[in-house]
């Protein structure tokens, strides 16, 4: 089977402090600093490169900027054949995130969207889905063209997919309430986009975001300087959302749950009927399932870089390979605790044997 990952890219740049104190930046003054690191960022490295390491076939598109950073991007993807299908455009500008991370205090994003928000549907060939069997987009709250009109070009992004009958996913980003993306009326965004979605893999913070803003700083205001997951309630506040996103028209509903976990609610035996034979897999199982799979504890925490994306990655593998629900739920939630191991996206990431593996050798769970 054949996937096309497409969406945001680009260039993460996280300076390296050396240990001390360094809460107050303080202008004027030399800092001195011990090394930097150049990783890829957004969906389309950090999924589609995953896809990749759990052995799909898999095509990677998003758009740079004819730049130096693009140049980057281009030599870190070439390194794992992944280059072919990136769209370069003249009069735009490659992304990037500078991550300011002194040891102690919370990370600082300095962050460009360049290219990624020119990105449209008519950036894709003609022959771009010919031989695609899954498609896999992530992260149009920072893509501009994405969300704007009322997501029209995602709309007619995954209309034209469905119209060719092929598997979709879609993932989504967290935006900032004063940003332009933060602004747009995504509960109707959600409406008109997800009857054609047919997994639906967002986080738990972004969905309440999207489907229910005075809900949401209800839980930022319980939450105070805590993680916001930290405050859900599994029953009363991670489900309705799965059922709101399927009253929408999604199929699966994935909701990513931080240190909890994931819940996924399917569809319907006879939908999963449909893509099991698009796919050429079994899916027999996955028909009217829910389930909250609690996540498993990591060996160590470095980063939490990519845990999302890579969790996703091992979700729709499974998937591929017909794998059971059940499995399939395990595999996801035990990459994303392999992912925190290491400071990238791909480090820390352990093969489906592996994880089989450290299962059934008692990983234990991380019950919060």
């Amino acid at each position: 089977m054949k996937v096309l990952v497409a969406g945001h890219i680009c260039l993460d740049i996280t300076p390296e402090f050396v240990s001390g104190n360094l809460e107050n930046l303080i202008p004027g003054r030399l800092y001195d600093m011990q090394g930097i690191n150049f990783h890829l960022g957004g969906a389309v490295s950090n999924t589609g490169l995953a896809m990749k390491f759990f052995g799909a076939d898999v095509r990677m598109t998003g758009k740079i900027g004819r730049d130096l950073l693009g140049d980057i991007v281009l030599k870190e993807l070439n390194q794992h054949d992944a280059a072919a299908s990136m769209i370069i455009d003249e009069n735009s500008q490659t992304s990037y995130s500078v991550v300011i991370a002194p040891p102690g205090i919370d990370r600082i994003f300095l962050h460009q969207s360049g290219a990624n928000d020119t990105f449209s549907l008519a950036d894709f060939s003609e022959e771009a889905f010919n031989d695609i069997d899954l498609f896999h987009f992530g992260y149009p709250p920072i893509m501009e063209q994405m969300y704007i009109n009322d997501g029209q070009q995602l709309v007619d992004l995954f209309r034209l997919l469905k119209e060719k009958g092929i598997v979709t996913s879609l993932d989504m980003a967290s935006v900032s309430e004063d940003r332009a993306a933060g602004k747009a009326d995504w509960d109707l965004i959600l409406q008109r986009v997800l009857p054609y979605v047919d997994f639906f893999v967002p986080s738990a913070e972004e969905l309440g975001f999207m489907l229910d803003r005075g809900k949401y700083h209800n839980w930022q205001q319980k939450a105070a300087d805590t993680d916001v997951i930290s405050v859900l309630d599994i029953e009363h506040d991670i489900k309705p959302m799965a059922d709101k996103a399927q009253e929408y028209g999604a199929g699966t509903v994935l909701i990513k749950s931080g240190a909890k976990g994931m819940y996924c609610k399917t569809a319907s035996q006879s939908i999963m009927d449909k893509i099991a034979v698009r796919l050429n897999v079994n899916l027999d199982d996955w028909g009217n399932r829910q389930h909250f799979e609690d996540s498993y504890k990591p060996d160590r925490i470095l980063s939490g870089t990519g845990a999302g994306d890579t969790s996703i990655a091992a979700f729709l593998c499974s998937i591929l390979q017909g794998n059971s629900f059940e499995r399939t739920l395990q595999y996801t939630v035990g990459t994303g605790a392999s992912c925190l191991e290491a400071y990238d996206a791909l480090g820390g990431l352990r093969s489906f044997t592996e994880l089989e593996q450290k299962i059934q050798a008692g990983w234990e769970k991380n019950i919060v």
